[in-house]
């Protein structure tokens, strides 16, 4: 049977509804914290998409939770586009040297290369009514944390095109809302509208500018890949949803074309050198991104279906709706990491962790310290490059088991030689352990070869002063639980001298040991979140060879809240209990369960 095709946001309303996958909340609902607490609970619960129909202040509908189960992902994207990229990956493996039958195997890949692409319209439903002069605020734009600066677009399609190629970029970079016609571009380090943003303001030009939101689901997916620099979204927007994707002239001279089945369109430019304070923002690694100036959208017309509905999501502490979708990005782009980088045979980034704090990679090695080379390959490639941890194997496990990831690692790791720390390089925007914002480090550890060590999987020694509990996560990696870290800084550099640790090549220190180590995605999320390497590994002694600093084991990894981290992320008790209190006027008929957000996802 084949897949389904979404031409737009309300096709794929529909499927859902016809799934029973899609709730309807017809009871007044406001979209500044309560309606994202709504939304945190149901996801928490594993519950469906949710349309809320009477937004408070606005005449547009809300949809949420679209993509937060796998089955909605597979519904949204299928198995098409992974075929079509895997077909594509192997391609030139087949097709040289060039033979007849090997090239009549490849015709569906041509038969379905031929189809993707951008067909032109005169028009489109997104033109169907258009505001003069354009209102922002009429727009339901939601405020999900209490510490949020503002209300924010949560799933923006923000277009923009080179200034001397014309190539284009779609990306997912949050806009905040100031006023009527004016909002906050969210532009990180290496991001392709950035890089445009960048070109046209060392010319004291302006750049144009188009938001859009809503459309096919294979926009949002194509927005939010982490493509190689120049490489066309819309294409891979084309291919996610199986047919052309159509465009539609823009009226007045706003040079961009519009995406024909958005359900909002907002033209405009990004004057150079203007900057405003843009956030706080409850983030996706599970604390508030701090207040920061970042250019300024001026929106001169808007454009919108006359029944649009406004998409959005809610990003928090793992596992939230993005989780999902950054898997499915995953083992869709997976096929092409060993033809980019030829070395690298399986690569996995943990969404727990907000994908960039941590990856793992099985490598070649077929000389000693090959895998070094691939390492680098990895740590220098579009977003990859943003990687902060970086674990490396050369077996074919199973990426997704961490534990069995890290024990893997632990039993061959020889940290005087294994263990790579790379100070004074860009970190994530979004992650605040460095000690400036956008700066900080990298690390890579490699467990390569025999093991060289038989692992403990039970602890019964002594604590030092200062720890006052030890959990076993995984065989070879103890958490320990210590004094905060405003009374003891040095704690964790104490730890590594006390030789207690029953043989441990690995310990982490921790505010609460026991909440970390009761499931893998709390481990990952507090452990690789509140950490940076220069900054929070430490060893029992080190010395230099070579220019090498060589550490001696065990090593301490100092994973406790710091003064200069932001907030972590919780509802605040008033909304909270607002949604428990009207839980049943949304979902009369009881059939919607109601999750505890600050506690499910992490679970």
């Amino acid at each position: 049977m084949p897949e389904e095709v979404f031409r737009n946001l309300r096709e794929f309303l529909a499927a859902l509804d016809r799934r029973k996958d899609l709730v309807r909340v017809t009871a007044p609902v406001d979209p500044f914290l309560e309606l994202a607490e709504i939304h945190r609970r149901v996801i928490a619960a594993g519950g469906p998409a949710l349309y809320f129909a009477n937004v408070k202040g606005s005449g547009f509908p809300v949809a949420t939770n679209l993509f937060g189960s796998a089955d909605r992902i597979d519904l949204a994207f299928g198995d098409r586009p992974k075929q079509f990229v895997a077909a594509a990956a192997s391609a030139p493996e087949k097709l040289l040297p060039p033979k007849v039958s090997a090239l009549w195997e490849q015709r569906g890949l041509v038969r379905q290369a031929l189809g993707i692409g951008l067909r032109k319209r005169s028009g489109g439903p997104v033109l169907e009514a258009s505001q003069s002069p354009p209102d922002f605020e009429k727009l339901p734009l939601l405020t999900c944390w209490s510490r949020d600066g503002g209300p924010f677009v949560t799933l923006p399609l923000v277009y923009s095109e080179d200034p001397d190629s014309g190539q284009h970029n779609l990306g997912m970079y949050r806009i905040q809302r100031y006023g009527p016609t004016a909002c906050g571009i969210h532009w990180q380090i290496g991001k392709g509208g950035g890089f445009h943003y960048h070109k046209a303001e060392a010319r004291n030009s302006r750049l144009p500018l188009s938001l859009f939101i809503g459309g096919p689901p294979a926009l949002m997916l194509s927005a939010i890949a982490p493509l190689p620099e120049n490489a066309p979204e819309l294409l891979l927007a084309s291919l996610a949803l199986g047919a052309k994707l159509d465009m539609a002239s823009a009226p007045g001279d706003h040079p961009h074309p519009l995406i024909a089945q958005a359900e909002f369109a907002l033209q405009g430019f990004v004057a150079p050198h203007e900057r405003h304070p843009e956030g706080p923002f409850g983030d996706h690694y599970g604390y508030y991104s701090l207040q920061h100036d970042y250019p300024v959208f001026r929106i001169e017309s808007l454009h919108h279906r006359k029944d649009a509905i406004f998409p959005a999501t809610v990003v928090g502490k793992p596992r939230q709706e993005d989780f999902f979708i950054g898997d499915y990005l995953q083992e869709l782009l997976s096929p092409l990491f060993p033809v980019v980088m030829p070395g690298v045979r399986d690569l996995w980034s943990y969404g727990e962790t907000g994908y960039h704090s941590l990856s793992a990679a099985v490598l070649k090695e077929r000389y000693p310290r090959e895998a070094m080379a691939s390492a680098f390959r990895i740590l220098g490639e579009g977003q990859l490059s943003l990687t902060k941890f970086l674990l490396a194997i050369d077996a074919p496990l199973d990426l997704k088991d961490f534990k069995g990831v890290l024990e893997y690692v632990l039993e061959r790791a020889d940290f005087s030689r294994d263990l790579y720390v790379f100070s004074n390089l860009s970190m994530d925007t979004l992650d605040y352990c460095g000690p400036e914002v956008n700066k900080g480090s990298k690390g890579v550890l490699l467990g390569m070869g025999d093991p060289i060590r038989e692992l403990p999987g039970e602890f019964t020694g002594s604590l030092p002063a200062g720890v006052d509990s030890a959990r076993v996560f995984c065989r070879g990696c103890l958490a320990v639980q210590g004094r905060p870290f405003q009374e003891e800084p040095e704690l964790a550099q104490r730890i590594c001298r006390w030789g207690e640790f029953g043989g441990f090549p690995l310990v982490v220190l921790l505010d609460e040991a026991h909440k970390t180590v009761s499931s893998v995605t709390r481990f990952l999320w507090t452990v690789f979140t509140r950490f940076e390497p220069a900054g929070d590994i430490y060893a029992s002694d080190t010395s230099v060879e070579r220019h090498h600093l060589a550490y001696q084991g065990p090593i301490c990894i100092d994973a406790r809240m710091k003064p200069h981290y932001p907030e972590e992320l919780f509802c605040d008790a008033e909304t909270a209990a607002k949604v428990e209190r009207r839980w049943k006027e949304y979902f009369p008929e009881g059939k919607v369960e109601m999750g505890d957000s600050d506690v499910a996802h992490l679970d």
